[in-house]
């Protein structure tokens, strides 16, 4: 038995190398690439940078606007993460709270949404949207988020909630307080974990996202996806300035993940699971 057990962890830990190699094999090669021009890119993608060249970097941030780029993302995710967490969390104490057919149906309904994809609805959302919102800003933008990831993040409330006694609740009542002095001063705090988890997902779903912002907004208040964009010309790619571009838009989300990794591993695997 302990020899099979050996057999079977070795076999894991095999697998698990080849999965890992496979997964951060694409962003060594972006690494690598950022950093030479372009003659070198197309001879040898692989070889290792014959001296550290910022020059990609340089054009990189001049053409794709990474200030502005980089302003309307910081505003954009910023604002409809922290709307999710607010009405996430409320809604998700109201349903976990409220015994009722409503509250259960509701959240039935919630999680039912999370199966349809965006893509099947892209169209007839875009174009009965067209007719009542301005698509061309980023507060139409946020709404859209709101919509999208309000499931979702309910979800994980819910379940980290639900593992929360009453007697909290019925304690505060007891006191004199009502539902939004409970939520506020006893409950949400008790939410740190689930609420680093679901600023986590939506930051990163948010920040990344490309399908959605190539619809609704216009160039001046792209963000830095879109902005990755305008290296992939119709006849010629400028793969060194993409590379760089690239590292440019993904690092301010990895500084963000790594701050907030530990409490995202603790929301996840208490929050998800009820």
């Amino acid at each position: 038995m302990k020899s099979q057990g050996r057999t079977f962890r070795k076999i894991v830990f095999a697998v698990g190398s080849v999965l890992s190699f496979a997964y951060v094999m694409p962003f060594v090669l972006v690494f690598l690439n950022a950093f030479k021009p372009k003659f070198d890119i197309l001879e040898n993608p692989l070889s290792w940078p014959k001296q550290l060249d910022w020059t990609n970097f340089q054009q990189a941030m001049e053409k794709m606007n990474f200030f502005r780029s980089l302003t309307n993302s910081v505003i954009i995710t910023v604002i409809s993460v922290s709307a999710l967490i607010v009405f996430s969390s409320m809604l998700a104490f109201y349903l976990a709270r409220t015994k009722t057919k409503f509250s259960k149906v509701t959240f039935l309904i919630l999680v039912a949404s999370m199966i349809v994809p965006f893509q099947a609805l892209m169209i007839p959302f875009m174009s009965i949207f067209a007719q009542f919102v301005s698509l061309n800003n980023r507060a139409a933008l946020v709404f859209f988020y709101i919509g999208f990831g309000v499931a979702l993040s309910t979800f994980l409330y819910h379940g980290f909630i639900s593992k929360i006694p009453m007697d909290l609740d019925e304690a505060a009542a007891m006191d004199g307080a009502n539902d939004l002095t409970i939520f506020w001063k006893i409950m949400f705090p008790m939410l740190r974990p689930v609420t680093a988890t679901v600023a986590i997902v939506n930051a990163l779903w948010i920040w990344n996202d490309f399908l959605l912002p190539r619809l609704v907004l216009t160039q001046e208040t792209q963000t830095l996806p879109l902005s990755t964009y305008l290296f992939y010309g119709q006849y010629s790619t400028e793969y060194g300035q993409a590379m760089a571009g690239l590292l440019l838009a993904v690092l301010p989300i990895i500084v963000f993940y790594l701050i907030l990794q530990r409490q995202f591993i603790s929301g996840i695997s208490t929050g998800a699971v009820k």
